[in-house]
């Protein structure tokens, strides 16, 4: 689990309190926060801007290409992500924080809701199927339009099935 750091008790469950950076935001840095901020500093602010960024540990002391380091500005926002599959998903709490300019998208929509821990009749979450995903807080469901343009497109496939039949019987 993220950060990858034995002295932490943090788990896919349960983690200690941490602090999401944002841009401009500075953070006292010490041997027992670095393990959250390290990747941030060494590749999102580091080698992905051309920038060189080593960060090592002296003892208790945290270096940044050798040179003490006891604070950092962060120069662009972080996101924390989580994914809606809880117990299935592979998100933030394993990779770490995402900074902006990684995000390629936003959920738009809902169109499948399973639980795997229930029977597979009972399964099926068909108040979240086909529902959107806004700021809002309250879904709008589209089940329903669904099923009737699918049913429709049976229908019309076989009407134009009947018809290829009358025509070729003709």
């Amino acid at each position: 689990a993220f950060p990858y750091d034995g002295r932490l008790s943090n788990n896919n469950d349960d983690r200690d309190p941490f602090l999401i950076p944002a841009k401009g935001m500075t953070v006292n840095i010490d041997y027992k926060n670095i393990s959250y901020f390290e990747r941030i500093i060494e590749v999102y602010e580091g080698s992905e801007m051309n920038i060189f960024n080593d960060i090592t540990l002296k003892g208790n002391k945290v270096l940044l290409n050798g040179q003490p380091l006891a604070s950092y500005t962060f120069k662009q926002d972080y996101y924390w992500l989580m994914g809606d599959n809880r117990d299935n998903s592979l998100d933030s709490r394993f990779w770490g924080y995402v900074p902006f300019n990684h995000v390629v998208g936003k959920p738009v929509f809902v169109w499948m809701s399973y639980d795997g821990n229930k029977s597979f009749t009972s399964a099926f979450r068909f108040e979240r199927m086909f529902t959107t995903v806004n700021g809002s807080g309250q879904p709008t469901s589209y089940l329903v339009y669904f099923l009737v343009v699918l049913a429709g497109y049976f229908v019309v496939k076989k009407i134009m099935s009947n018809k290829k039949k009358n025509k070729e019987n003709s």
